[in-house]
């Protein structure tokens, strides 16, 4: 049972009765977190909705954080059978759990993989490059042994040039070292070439001279904003393109 206490308040600097509140809402969300840790719920009953693909149908899913959640794949890609399976501020161990049931089980002909951000920053714990290399290793296992073409993608750059409301400056790169980014990066290109897979470089597209994303690009230094979308849009199309030509030839 949740009893309120000074401290609670303190802790947030705001009133007895606002800090009290703010403490039960942070509770209820882990409490929703701790039942459904990789939140296998949000796509549950959408993935049950999921028709069998026919045998002409160039199914794609999107599996990633927020910045696939954010996506809008109908309105950016109309026409096509795309399927956004992202979650914002999910790393790579919540994408491997819930790999067979938002992906393989919707029998795509490929996925696009963007991953990596959040596991930098330690939104599930700690955690090592190493360990996000080997979830990233078994979700294309995972999709290999079941026929699913893969599409890895870089981590995008993070700025800290964006400002917010107050004019105050968006910090991103303490939580994502950018060093980091490019050593993700860096095994990513090496992965995919060493295992015939396709390398999706966001990260040449969207960096400017400095190493940051580009601030017309993002509108708090993490995320894309329209503009950052439309930049990805073709080279995820282009991505697409060559994974489905593999397709055909192992056929």
């Amino acid at each position: 049972m949740f009893v309120c206490t000074s401290a609670s308040s303190a802790q947030t600097g705001a009133t007895d009765a606002q800090g009290c509140q703010e403490e039960k809402a942070k509770i209820a969300s882990y409490e929703t977190q701790l039942k459904d840790w990789s939140q296998l719920n949000r796509y549950g009953a959408a993935d049950l909705q999921v028709i069998p693909p026919s045998i002409s149908e160039n199914r794609v899913v999107f599996m990633g954080d927020s910045i696939t959640d954010g996506w809008n794949l109908v309105t950016n890609f109309p026409g096509k059978p795309y399927i956004n399976r992202g979650i914002g501020g999910q790393t790579t161990p919540q994408m491997l759990i819930r790999f067979r049931p938002d992906v393989i089980a919707l029998k795509p002909k490929v996925v696009v993989i963007l991953a990596g951000t959040n596991d930098i920053a330690g939104n599930t714990g700690p955690t090592t490059l190493g360990a996000i290399e080997d979830n990233l290793s078994s979700m294309v296992e995972l999709a290999r042994a079941n026929g699913i073409k893969v599409i890895l993608s870089s981590v995008l750059p993070v700025s800290d040039e964006v400002k917010n409301k107050e004019g105050a400056p968006i910090i991103q790169t303490i939580s994502r070292p950018p060093k980091k980014i490019q050593t993700i990066n860096a095994w990513l290109r090496k992965y995919t070439a060493e295992n015939n897979l396709i390398y999706l470089d966001y990260y040449t597209a969207m960096v400017d001279q400095k190493g940051s994303l580009k601030e017309s690009l993002t509108y708090d230094g993490l995320h894309p904003n329209e503009s950052g979308y439309q930049v990805m849009q073709p080279l995820v199309e282009k991505a697409i393109s060559a994974a489905l030509k593999n397709s055909d030839k192992t056929k």
